[in-house]
């Protein structure tokens, strides 16, 4: 036998072994996956769901992914009630529908989950799925916020400059610019800066004892 085919025969054995262990146990999650999940395990529902989406060990199916999320979302998992909206508002796997969304984030928001709080706020800011409603979007933004969301600090501190939902108030919205930034938002300082231009030192002074005093009781 030729020299080069002795040396490549058994990277292609070890190759094709490695495949089909891959095969094997891959195989034995997805169906031991599908096996609880038809018995109502919403875990194994949600984890179902991912396989799906992902295609991490069987094909890729969107419309099979959403069948999950919605089974296990209507058990009341958070996780996929979140994941369900998200399907929802990008039309993967379902056919957008933005009421759909509204109604999956806020079953998520209301258990807690900042992401969905967050995204339910961008909702009602821009009316898309629900009424407009700024001073609700504050209510989400906020409760996000609570939670340490980067991104819905600095929303409220954009309502507050602008008095979109809440009184106007540049105090607060430094304070919170102040606590973004410390969330590590990106344009967070930025804002702060262009504000404080706009503020007496009184009102920074303010903004800057609120920011301490929420930080200490948001740790």
């Amino acid at each position: 036998m030729n020299k080069s085919i002795r040396v490549f025969l058994p990277i292609v054995f070890l190759l094709i072994l490695s495949i089909i262990i891959i095969n094997i146990y891959g195989g034995s999650d997805f169906d031991d996956s599908k096996k609880q999940a038809e018995k109502g395990d919403v875990a194994a529902q949600y984890n179902l769901a991912l396989m799906y989406s992902d295609g991490e060990g069987v094909p890729q199916n969107y419309k099979e992914a959403v069948r999950w999320f919605r089974e296990a979302a209507e058990q009341g998992d958070a996780r996929a009630q979140y994941d369900l909206a998200f399907m929802y508002i990008s039309g993967t796997g379902v056919t957008q529908n933005s009421r759909e969304a509204v109604k999956w984030y806020r079953k998520a928001a209301e258990q807690g989950d900042a992401k969905a709080q967050f995204n339910l706020g961008l909702m009602y800011v821009k009316g898309n799925g629900v009424t407009q409603d700024h001073e609700e979007a504050v209510k989400w933004y906020r409760k996000a916020a609570e939670q340490g969301v980067a991104k819905a600090q600095i929303k409220l501190a954009l309502m507050y400059a602008k008095g979109d939902g809440v009184p106007q108030d540049y105090s607060m919205a430094h304070m919170f610019c102040d606590i973004a930034a410390a969330n590590g938002h990106a344009k967070a300082e930025e804002f702060r800066d262009l504000l404080a231009k706009r503020m007496t030192p009184a009102q920074i002074v303010r903004g800057q004892k609120l920011a301490w005093e929420w930080m200490e009781k948001h740790p």
